[in-house]
């Protein structure tokens, strides 16, 4: 019988869009990573056999990180419930001998320690202090929110829901912004904002307040639109969700003491450039009165690697 060591170890990272899936062999490295579209696939089970046709030997271990609270055996994902299923039935059903699930921003958060200084992008701040607590969001199909806290020999990732806290307003638009979604959703947290679908929701209230009747816009096109300077809203929009982005960071920093720095995933930001590196983002981070000084000392950094939070996923196997 083949021992775990010389089959590679399953990977995948989970979102409500894509599956991203890789293969790691002893030294944790994930290789062959393909991206599969979730709405292609009936269930989790169909889209693993689809990733491992045809590949021997076929893994006997397995983590996913998958885009929801872990809690007890049923998986129920925030942004996509067709893929519900049971963890020791997924476990049975494909033939693993170990199968781990993590949110994932803890696989995100896991794979910080092991991005290399050209995988990120510095906005701001100076240098982390070592082994101090490290903070994560990201901005994509939801927002996500972890962190990294040193117990002395190794990392502990943070497993939060942080991305529904309540929306921090400052300027009287987002006041006036807040209570249009308020009235839309009853709670608006800051993920009704800072999200992909919260760039559509941020752009329809901004045309509401305008008295402009929005176009049917997605995601990629606002912030498009916004990079090319053709459509004012859109750039309106993306200033807005860039200034309160950095709200929602510089609380993130005072509430985890982050003196590690606070690290930006997610899809939307990395695409932005240096619209990014010249928005209110930074400005915003700071911006918390007595604590001006101390958040001026917290780094930011944008991580631009591609797909990062399977390096965290195997680095669950020995977390």
């Amino acid at each position: 019988m083949t021992s775990p060591l010389e089959c590679p170890r399953l990977l995948a990272d989970i979102g409500a869009t894509n599956a991203r899936f890789a293969l790691a062999g002893a030294d944790g490295q994930p290789y062959a990573d393909r991206v599969l579209a979730v709405a292609d696939y009936p269930d989790i089970v169909a889209a693993v056999n689809a990733y491992l046709q045809g590949m021997e030997p076929r893994p006997t271990q397995a983590a996913l990180a998958v885009a929801m609270p872990i809690i007890g055996d049923q998986v129920k994902m925030t942004n996509n419930e067709r893929w519900s299923f049971s963890i020791e039935a997924t476990r049975r059903t494909l033939g693993l001998e170990k199968l781990i699930l993590l949110n994932d921003f803890t696989a995100l958060a896991l794979a910080l320690p092991r991005l290399k200084q050209s995988e990120l992008h510095q906005v701001g701040g100076g240098s982390a202090v070592a082994k101090a607590t490290i903070g994560l969001i990201g901005p994509g199909t939801g927002l996500g929110v972890s962190g990294l806290v040193w117990t002395g020999d190794h990392w502990v990732p943070l497993m939060t829901e942080g991305g529904h806290v309540t929306l921090s307003p400052v300027t009287e638009q987002e006041w006036k912004i807040a209570c249009v979604l308020q009235q839309r959703f009853g709670h608006v947290s800051t993920e009704r904002l800072l999200s992909g679908p919260g760039l559509v929701n941020l752009y329809q209230a901004l045309a509401e307040l305008e008295g402009r009747t929005p176009e049917d816009l997605q995601p990629p096109v606002i912030t498009e639109r916004a990079l090319a300077g053709s459509c004012s809203l859109c750039h309106q929009t993306v200033e807005i969700f860039c200034a309160m982005l950095g709200t929602a960071a510089g609380n993130l920093a005072v509430t985890l003491g982050a003196l590690g720095g606070v690290y930006i995933g997610g899809g939307i930001v990395p695409q932005l450039g240096d619209f990014f590196s010249h928005s209110m983002f930074r400005e915003r981070f700071e911006a918390k009165g007595r604590f001006k000084s101390y958040l001026a000392a917290i780094p930011t950094y944008v991580i631009t690697a591609d797909n990062p939070a399977l390096r965290g996923v195997s680095a669950a196997f020995d977390n």
